[in-house]
């Protein structure tokens, strides 16, 4: 068979690299050895300054993998995230005949979800013409670890129970919890957009597995550490050594690489498991073994080549491909190592085309179209041909150490020459943000990846030109960045940091760190918090930008359930720039979430004063109704927020979501519906829609959207739970367990769902299952007097007479809530009336009935009552006439069921 090309390519790589023969051989025997051997290394890492080679001999080390029969896939500093490292590996596996079938599948789906999200808030902002008001961001989401567990069906309501991360209470971020309560409806939901860290890798990690069992060994190699290892280093470390996510196959091997030691604290624990491999530059047999393979072996030469160099292994390289025969060819007068690399480029214009492209951080064709005069357009092959450019067309780079010197030159020698090309090169990047612009919706540009790539090159030419001038406006760019997450936080230090080093700026540099530190903790509300705060404190920030920068330690503080700190910070930020209606709608919403109603509905109004066709404010002042149980005035809102905009379908959702918790299931239907339609994956809606189908008794229709729900990577207990219900409800009690028990391993502690669990094995006949689930539900919560209800009904069933000892315990504690004036009252009357009926004590029942209709409850309460009048009678088989009266009284009242 004829070999590929590509492994033609591998074999003139492996055959013209020279040097490094130890760390070749080092390698290649570890492969040789039995993982389970103790001299076996499973971890390298490679490090040593710019220039020593580190990448090629990575490259080597990958080439060696291949001929041993490894997939292997490598990364660099092209990535930015964890999702994109694991979607790079998979890619890369895919071309080797290694397909992450499951993990593409689930990565596909949070892609789409956040497209969908990005469009849904594109459309209101479109439509407002405001700035963003604390919409979930999807890249801050990567940096989340956010999970919300015990949602109610209506967002909002029900336990949103400190519900955060368990190892992280009030961890996650306010763009997402204002969106969470209306938009997204499990844990899981916001889990894949807000953590999809925490959601893919197991996913990833148990494909690993299987491929690790179709190939001899599977070898990452993840090169520039020094860069993405921010972004990936406690990611790396639980995936390689800890068992965050579960176990590695003993077969998978990873090479880190970069200029210094590791992270810390990060790797301080397991630096006794790395093999260490220091790379210095080439010995002088090495380098002159280089020079040879060049045709370069005059002693003269060689001796010249080996001082200019110093022997680093890039600089060896460049001088070696141009062949110098004699002294002569390369002694120069000039004192600089750039006039040495060039000295062979005869070409006065390539020359200074070669220095003036280093400039950029990265090229592509265009921007050297914008350095090159005309006559040298057509050349940018090449530029990328000289040995110190790598990468591909379309992102080249010079080599750190090549780009230092060059970048020194050009500041000094001449500062106007140097202030000029750097606007030039900031004006290319600011068209190239104004082209994005135009095709995305008004004040939306920070979501878009490709803009502020474009708006980080802009800034940093901007910064090189003129330090100070420029400095105001990068910190309030900061500030911006920040609602993205921290991730593109750090990508702004680092421009920072490099700005601050190309142009000598210690100002500059000073900045990059210090924002450097502050993001340096874990990615998540906290961090951002740092950040922020650390910005407040610049004398340089623009008055705008330190407003903007409290609205968003606002949101964050708000977030972590600090509501006081928060609104604190937004009266600051009024304070600064009056009439905000962004820090006004903040204001509101935290309002909401400490319960404070009244003022919420004042400041969301306030806020529509300032900016009346605000969708957001709107939709959440109507949600905000609902919760305080004026569903008209909730309407109304909701019915102005369609208006505004048709096709954002969060309020159409909502409205559904306040006809279902109304009864008016006709209605709620073709809203749910519609906004499914807009959003087919919007998960709420259609577990609301489910309830509705099932109130209805609809319940085939129930099922298919709950297992569209759970189908599409909703992992989340609330989830199994309702689709249990319906099993129960139709009889299917095998389907109905089966569920129960799968939301449990979810949610191990939730009594509700012991309790549902319990029934089931009860209407199955298995009392000693149902008490043993019972019994765990009332010691999670010994003062749910439903749950001593439930254990006495399976007790009774048995003839024990502990049965008597729980019905009193659930009256007792049913009759101190009805003692208590509260949202509590009318579902303790009511749930008196069904412990009474299970005592047979109907006067009892009677008299509290009476009470219960006392407090006017809404008829999805009676229904409730009937409901449960209903499974009790079905229960003990009470046949009486006066629980039947009971039951005929509240079917009168419940009316039509649509």
């Amino acid at each position: 068979m004829r070999p590929s090309r590509q492994e033609l390519i591998r074999r003139r790589r492996r055959s013209s690299f020279v040097g490094r023969s130890i760390e070749l051989a080092a390698f290649r025997d570890n492969l040789d050895r039995d993982p389970e051997h103790d001299a076996f290394q499973y971890l390298f890492h490679v490090h040593g300054q710019a220039g020593v080679g580190k990448s090629s001999l990575v490259r080597q080390w990958e080439i060696v993998a291949r001929e041993q029969g490894a997939a292997t896939a490598y990364l660099d500093d092209d990535t930015h995230s964890v999702v994109e490292a694991m979607e790079a590996i998979s890619v890369q596996f895919a071309r080797q005949g290694i397909v992450l079938k499951r993990f593409d599948r689930q990565l596909a789906l949070y892609y789409q979800q956040c497209h969908e999200e990005e469009a849904a808030a594109g459309a209101r902002l479109g439509e407002t013409g405001s700035g963003p008001l604390d919409a979930p961001r999807v890249s801050s989401t990567m940096a989340a670890q956010v999970s919300l567990a015990g949602l109610g069906l209506l967002p909002g309501v029900g336990a949103v129970t400190g519900a955060i991360d368990p190892q992280h209470v009030a961890r996650g971020a306010d763009r997402l919890r204002t969106s969470i309560s209306a938009r997204f409806r499990t844990h899981s939901d916001a889990q894949l957009v807000l953590s999809p860290l925490r959601t893919l890798t197991p996913v990833f990690l148990t494909d690993l597995a299987d491929a690790a069992e179709r190939r001899r060994w599977l070898v990452l190699f993840f090169d520039v550490i020094e860069q993405t290892g921010p972004l990936l280093n406690e990611w790396l470390r639980d995936v390689l050594i800890a068992e965050e996510y579960g176990e590695l196959p003993n077969n998978v091997l990873a090479v880190l690489s970069g200029q210094g030691a590791l992270d810390a604290r990060c790797w301080r624990d397991y630096l006794d498991l790395m093999a260490e491999v220091p790379l210095d530059v080439f010995t002088e047999d090495e380098a002159r073994r280089m020079l040879a393979t060049r045709g370069v072996v005059s002693e003269e030469v060689v001796q010249v080549v080996l001082q200019l160099t110093g022997r680093l292994p890039v600089l060896v390289d460049t001088l070696a491909q141009n062949r110098p025969q004699n002294v002569n060819e390369i002694d120069d007068p000039s004192d600089t190592a750039v006039e040495r690399f060039l000295k062979w480029i005869s070409d006065v214009q390539q020359r200074d085309i070669a220095c003036s492209c280093s400039l950029p951080l990265h090229l592509d064709e265009d921007i050297y179209r914008t350095m090159a005069p005309e006559t040298q357009a057509d050349q940018y092959a090449w530029l990328r041909n000289l040995p110190f450019v790598a990468g591909s067309p379309g992102r080249s780079r010079y080599h750190d150490v090549v780009r230092a010197s060059m970048i020194r030159l050009h500041r000094t020698q001449s500062p106007a020459r140097w202030r000029q090309q750097q606007n030039d090169l900031a004006d290319v990047y600011r068209q190239r943000c104004r082209t994005c612009e135009s095709a995305l919706p008004f004040n939306v540009y920070w979501r878009d990846a490709e803009w502020r790539e474009h708006k980080l090159h802009e800034t940093y030419h901007r910064l090189c030109a003129s330090p100070a001038e420029a400095l105001p406006d990068s910190l309030h760019e900061v500030v911006l960045a920040s609602e993205q997450g921290v991730a593109v936080v750090r990508r702004w230090a680092q421009m920072l940091l490099q700005a601050g080093h190309d142009a000598d700026s210690p100002a500059l540099t000073g900045w990059g760190q210090r924002i450097s530190t502050a993001s340096a903790e874990p990615e998540d509300s906290s961090s951002i918090i740092c950040i922020l705060t650390k910005l407040m404190s610049a004398s340089e920030l623009p008055t705008e930008g330190r407003a903007l920068a409290y609205t968003l330690r606002a949101s964050e503080r708000r977030a972590a359930r600090h509501y006081d700190e928060a609104l604190d910070d937004y009266a600051t930020s009024l304070a600064l720039v009056p009439g905000r209606c962004r820090a006004f709608s903040g204001i509101g919403e935290t309002q909401r979430l400490a319960g404070r109603y009244e003022q919420a509905l004042v400041s969301f109004t306030r806020a529509l004063d300032i900016i009346p066709d605000d969708i957001d404010s709107i939709t959440r002042r109507g949600f905000t109704y609902l919760l305080m149980g004026r569903e008209e005035e909730a309407l109304a809102d909701y019915n102005r927020a369609i208006e505004i905009n048709p096709e954002y379908s969060w309020p159409i959702a909502s409205r559904g979501e306040t006809y279902r918790f109304m009864r008016r299931y006709d209605e709620a239907l073709i809203d749910l519906t519609r906004a499914l339609e807009l959003s087919p994956n919007y998960a709420w809606p259609r577990a609301s829609r489910a309830e509705v189908y099932w109130r209805l008794g609809r319940n085939e229709a129930a099922l298919a959207d709950l297992d569209h729900v759970i189908g599409n990577g909703s992992d989340d207990g609330l989830r199994y739970f309702r689709r249990g219900d319906v099993h129960r409800a139709m009889g299917r009690f095998s389907d109905a367990l089966a569920d129960f028990t799968r939301a449990l391993e979810l949610n191990p502690q939730e009594a509700w769902i012991l309790c549902r669990r319990g029934d089931t094995f009860r209407s199955m006949g298995h009392y000693d299952d149902a008490l043993n689930d019972l019994a765990r539900a009332i010691e999670c919560k010994p003062e749910n007097g439903w749950f001593h209800l439930r254990y006495a009904i399976v007790l009774r069933l048995l003839d024990r007479a502990e049965s008597h000892h729980h019905l009193q315990r659930a009256a007792d504690i049913f009759s101190r809530k009805a003692s208590v004036s509260g949202a509590g009252l009318v579902h303790a009357h009511g749930n008196l009336v069904v412990v009474y009926c299970a005592t047979q004590s109907w006067d009892k029942a009677d008299e509290e009935l009476e009470r219960f209709l006392a407090c006017t409850p809404r008829t999805s309460r009676i229904i409730e009552a009937l409901n449960d009048l209903n499974d009790l009678q079905e229960a003990l088989t009470l046949n009486s006439s006066r629980i039947q009266a009971l039951q005929e009284r509240l079917n009168a009242l419940a009316g039509p069921t649509a």
